[in-house]
């Protein structure tokens, strides 16, 4: 049996304003084939299927077409779970449609543990595969609120939340793996999947990447998977790795770079072989479908790295960093100018000196289109002197609030 553990497809993703379809159709093209030649069985996504709750038509038209393309393939399940990114209803209206093409959907906690251990058979209708499909527990999902409690309790409790979730969920599919063995002599693998942001996990600048726990961000330890679990296919970092160095539990990460950060990465999927219930991983590297470049430097080094990349051919979106302090009037212009006769496209100008002369304004001169929503509560912590021994637990409170407002499912009744 052969799996295919992919995520963070974040289909409907613009960079700086450019819609990136045509990437996202030739990674599901390249998918499907490599699902062929790999002789791929099962097919987990796990979770940020979409990039907003609200995805668009054309988005939708990719996943809806891809997962009828694969009925003509070899593979004979896809599991997919919700994300952060995701609007759990959304993922799972067509959900008993799609069952009948076997692809399962888990979109948010269920009051039934059961609903989310999905048993997999083979041709031959006998039970091959065990999934503890969890989909991305929301603070809500997990932690109870007490009157009075402090930070810390507040993240005990979720960490605590999260692990007793797991264990439930995998008590379960340990049960099915005993009975399955006591009457067929099966021996038949549990696979976790989560969405989530373990200890240790590396993210890159412009990852789109947030926090998902207030306060919590780096205490998701690999202990908080119970030991029964035979491979873990995690969602949320779009940096393939490890967790806790831990080989059978795994990120693969973004399968197209989401931002110019992580535009020198090498996407990858992982394929996980198993003979019995010991898993055998490895990794396959996605091809490039749009290059990025980041440019940076003065106002020669600039040119000389353009003209590099034409001379090269290369049809890359370009990220340019001023970094000089001469004042250049018409900077853009010139580098514009540069370009002609290219197929590489600007798609952000960044001019340091003048991103620093931005920073250096007076708070008088600062607009709301120059703060975040956290940058606005600080700003009126100032505005009423509050003390530097209540802001934490209020900035805590605030981030709560921020957080469940993202959380919330839009398309819910």
């Amino acid at each position: 049996m052969k799996i295919l553990h992919t995520s963070d497809w974040h289909l409907g993703r613009s960079l700086y304003g450019r819609k990136r379809y045509d990437e996202f159709s030739e990674f599901l093209h390249w998918l499907k084939a490599e699902i062929t030649r790999q002789e791929i069985d099962i097919l987990l996504v796990a979770g940020d299927v979409f990039d907003t709750t609200t995805p668009s038509h054309h988005a939708q038209a990719l996943y809806y077409s891809f997962l009828c393309q694969l009925a003509d393939t070899c593979c004979r399940h896809v599991v997919v779970i919700a994300g952060n990114h995701d609007s759990p209803s959304f993922l799972t209206a067509p959900k008993a449609l799609l069952q009948a093409m076997n692809v399962y959907v888990v979109g948010m906690i269920s009051a039934q543990l059961e609903d989310e251990v999905i048993v997999l058979k083979n041709e031959a209708g006998q039970p091959e595969a065990i999934i503890c499909a969890v989909a991305y527990l929301r603070d809500k999902d997990i932690r109870t609120v007490s009157a009075g409690e402090s930070i810390d309790d507040k993240n005990a409790k979720l960490i605590e939340g999260l692990k007793a979730h797991y264990a439930g969920v995998c008590e379960i599919a340990e049960q099915k793996r005993v009975a399955f063995a006591k009457e067929a002599g099966l021996k038949i693998p549990i696979i976790g999947m989560g969405h989530l942001f373990a200890a240790g996990g590396k993210t890159v600048e412009g990852d789109g990447v947030r926090e998902l726990y207030v306060g919590s961000l780096a205490h998701v330890t690999a202990d908080a998977f119970p030991a029964s679990i035979d491979y873990l296919a995690l969602g949320h970092l779009h940096v393939a790795q490890p967790v806790g160095g831990l080989a059978h539990l795994r990120y693969c990460g973004s399968p197209i770079p989401m931002g110019f950060g992580e535009a020198k990465q090498n996407k990858k999927v992982l394929v996980i072989a198993f003979d019995g219930v010991k898993p055998d991983v490895s990794e396959v590297v996605v091809p490039c479908f749009q290059a990025l470049e980041r440019v940076v430097g003065s106002l020669v080094e600039i040119h000389e790295k353009i003209d590099q990349l034409k001379q090269a051919g290369s049809t890359a979106w370009l990220e340019i960093e001023f970094l000089s302090t001469d004042v250049v009037g018409n900077l853009r212009e010139s580098i514009e100018e540069w370009l002609v006769d290219s197929t590489m496209e600007i798609r952000v100008i960044k001019n340091k000196r003048m991103s620093d002369r931005v920073m250096n304004l007076s708070q008088e001169e600062e607009t709301l289109d120059d703060l975040n929503v956290h940058d606005v509560f600080a700003r009126c912590l100032d505005t009423f002197d509050v003390s530097i021994e209540d802001r934490a637990a209020l900035t805590h409170s605030y981030g709560e609030i921020i957080q469940s407002i993202e959380d919330e499912d839009k398309n819910a009744e």
